[in-house]
C-alpha cells in the first residue's frame, strides 16, 4: 500500500492527533527467519499492512550489531523494529507526529522484544535534540509537501557521526530522483542506490567521515524531548 492510498477520509497520516476511528488489526512479517507481530491502526500511514517501500527500505538496512539508528517518522514500527532485531548491541530510537502510531510503535517494539529501542514523540528530528547516530532511516512524509522533505535532508547530515549514512526510501512519483540529485549536488556527492522494487528505489548518502586528528562530534544533551518509553 502506498501513502497515496493510505489517508482515511482525506485525514494525512502525519497528523498529530488522528480523527480517524480506530481500528486495530494484526499483521505479520519474516525478518532474517523470525516472524515479526505488529498491530496496526486507521489513521496511520499504512495502516492496511506493510508497504513495498518500507519493506524495501527494511532489506536494505546492512546494520552492524552496535550501530545507534534512527527511525525517522517510524508510523507503526516496521522499521525500528527490524533495526532493533539487527543490531542488538546498539541502540534504536524511533520518532512519530502521530501519537497513535507512536503508541502502536512502543506496543510492537515490546511484543517484538526489541528491548534497546524506545520511541519519543515529534516532528522531524526534534525529539532528539543534538544527538548523532550511525544509521538514519526514513520513508518520508511525501504528502506534506517537498519542502519538509527538504528540510529533512538538510538537517540530516547534523544528527549523523563521521561517516554515518541516511537511507531513505521513494518512489518516481514522490520525487525520488529529485532528491537523489538533491542530496548529491547539496552534502552527499556519493549518494548510491542500494535497492529497487516495485517502482521504488533506496539512496544511500554518507556524511563525511572525520577528518585526520579532529574528534568525534558527540550528542550532548537532549533538548525539548518528550518520550514515550524507554527499556533497559
Amino acid at each position: 500500500m502506498s501513502a497515496e492510498d493510505d489517508e482515511p477520509g482525506g485525514e494525512t497520516y502525519f497528523a498529530e492527533r488522528p480523527r480517524s476511528r480506530s481500528a486495530r488489526r494484526e499483521l505479520r512479517f519474516l525478518y532474517r527467519g523470525e516472524l515479526l507481530t505488529f498491530a496496526v491502526d486507521a489513521g496511520i500511514f499504512a495502516s492496511g499492512g506493510l508497504d513495498p517501500g518500507t519493506a524495501l527500505l527494511i532489506e536494505n538496512l546492512a546494520l552492524r550489531p552496535t550501530d545507534r539508528v534512527l527511525d525517522l517518522g517510524c508510523g507503526w514500527g516496521a522499521i525500528g523494529v527490524a533495526a532493533a532485531r539487527s543490531a542488538p548491541r546498539g541502540h534504536v530510537v524511533l520518532t512519530e507526529v502521530n501519537r497513535r502510531a507512536a503508541r502502536l510503535a512502543e506496543q510492537n517494539a515490546a511484543r517484538n522484544d526489541a528491548r534497546n529501542a524506545e520511541v519519543r514523540v515529534g516532528s522531524l528530528f526534534a525529539p532528539i535534540g543534538d544527538e548523532t547516530f550511525d544509521v538514519i532511516a526514513t520513508n518520508p512524509p511525501y504528502r506534506a509537501g517537498r519542502p519538509q522533505v527538504v528540510e529533512l535532508l538538510t538537517q540530516a547530515p547534523a544528527h549523523l557521526a563521521p561517516g554515518g549514512r541516511l537511507l531513505l526510501v521513494g518512489k518516481g512519483s514522490q520525487g525520488i530522483r529529485y532528491y537523489q540529485a538533491w542530496l548529491a549536488g547539496s552534502w552527499a556527492p556519493a549518494v548510491r542506490v542500494l535497492g529497487r522494487g516495485s517502482g521504488y528505489r533506496v539512496l544511500e548518502a554518507r556524511a563525511a567521515p572525520t577528518p585526520a586528528g579532529a574528534g568525534s562530534p558527540v550528542g550532548e544533551g537532549v533538548k525539548n524531548r518528550r518520550t514515550l518509553g524507554r527499556r533497559p
